[in-house]
């Protein structure tokens, strides 16, 4: 999702020089789109499952190895409580992103006794190439579809969401109104980049709005304007679904001061004005007082920690992660402070971490990839969906 912030150069260029023609296209596979895009509307998560494992194999261009592993982080997974309370959640991750981003709250949530389920947004854990492929119809379909199933095998279900999955989910429980209530991180309503509306026109001119090479088996490096367009779409939606609305269900709300993604001032005005009931709770993860009696603030200058500030993804993993936590494998550094800095980080500098942008000087710094305050902000959440869902 941090790719988001680089469009705005590429979006410009294309509306500005009149750019004719599509880029061309790399040879490189991973840039490469499928035939098709996965099936997603099987009668049963059992079934979307284990033919999603069948596409996955067969379309995706895997990173290393061990392709059961590549495969396991990718796939919709379910969570199933050892000691269920009946009700069930839905999970959604984020633009560029797959179902391994909610592995963390997804086992918390399952051990408080609800069945989770995590999708794949078509286009996803395959090739970034797939993300060419799909519409604003394919993303609402997968959330819509896997709601419905859920709703017929559980009496209470929740909805949860990161980033454009966040979007995806408010608009759903918006129109929705046996949904239990919404569960959202760094909810992306509105890009913090006003040109990232221009790229569904940018997409008839250029293919891509950001190149990487594709090295991380977790998540996609590079961005085709597609799936920035979609992206948008997702955002315009949400603010017209919320816009002159209230939604008085219990919501959770997650963010970074630092997100260099998001219109953070945008959710805390939606947080505020359109999330009324008076159970919700909004971590906010930074230095500003909110004067939101409903929020909580935790300082995100941690210099025995190496943090900076918070960011857009670091919300949602625990320190103990293997992939993303303290000592996980997963080091971040293209983090948008320059090739020199980049490099140092890469060859194992000591470094700082922070949000996609932040720079400091004498300080090199990688993303921060996880949330000091997990246990926190998951006790935060616990109450939230522990909370009768009237306004009274």
């Amino acid at each position: 999702m941090r790719k988001i912030t680089a469009i705005t150069f590429y979006v410009a260029a294309a509306v500005t020089t009149g750019i004719l023609g599509c880029s061309t296209q790399p040879s490189e596979p991973s840039y490469q789109a499928s035939q098709t895009l996965p099936e997603y509307t099987q009668p049963t998560f059992e079934q979307y499952t284990k033919e999603t494992r069948e596409w996955l194999s067969e379309n995706r261009v895997f990173i290393g190895k061990d392709k059961n592993r590549e495969l396991a982080a990718n796939m919709p997974t379910e969570y199933l409580p050892s000691q269920p309370n009946g009700e069930a959640v839905l999970l959604v991750h984020g633009l560029g992103d797959s179902p391994y981003s909610f592995k963390d709250v997804a086992t918390h949530l399952s051990e408080q006794g609800y069945v989770v389920r995590t999708v794949l947004l078509p286009g996803h854990g395959s090739k970034v190439g797939d993300l060419k492929l799909p519409t604003l119809q394919d993303w609402q379909g997968v959330v819509d579809h896997h709601t419905q199933l859920l709703k017929k095998e559980f009496g209470t279900v929740w909805l949860g969401g990161y980033s454009t999955g966040a979007n995806l989910v408010t608009s759903q429980a918006m129109k929705d109104p046996d949904i239990e209530g919404l569960l959202l991180f760094s909810p992306a309503f509105k890009p913090n980049s006003e040109a990232v509306k221009y790229a569904e026109i940018a997409s008839y001119f250029m293919t891509w709005a950001d190149q990487d090479p594709e090295d991380s088996y977790l998540r996609y490096n590079s961005l085709p304007m597609n799936g920035a367009a979609v992206y948008y779409q997702t955002s315009e939606m949400v603010r017209n679904d919320i816009t002159g609305q209230t939604y008085d269900k219990p919501v959770f709300v997650m963010m970074s001061e630092g997100d260099s993604v998001i219109d953070t001032q945008y959710v805390r005005h939606t947080f505020t004005h359109v999330m009324t009931n008076p159970k919700n709770k909004l971590v906010w993860q930074g230095e500003a007082d909110l004067n939101e009696p409903r929020s909580i603030s935790v300082s995100m200058k941690l210099n025995e920690q190496r943090i900076s500030n918070g960011s857009h993804m670091g919300l949602l993993f625990s320190p103990d992660n293997p992939e993303y936590g303290v000592n996980g494998t997963e080091r971040i550094c293209s983090n948008g402070q320059g090739e020199e800095a980049e490099a140092l980080c890469m060859k194992g500098e000591d470094v700082w971490y922070s949000s996609w942008g932040y720079q400091e000087a004498g300080k090199i710094h990688a993303r921060l990839t996880y949330n000091p305050y997990f246990e926190q902000s998951m006790a935060a959440l616990d109450n939230v969906m522990s909370s009768p869902s009237t306004n009274g």
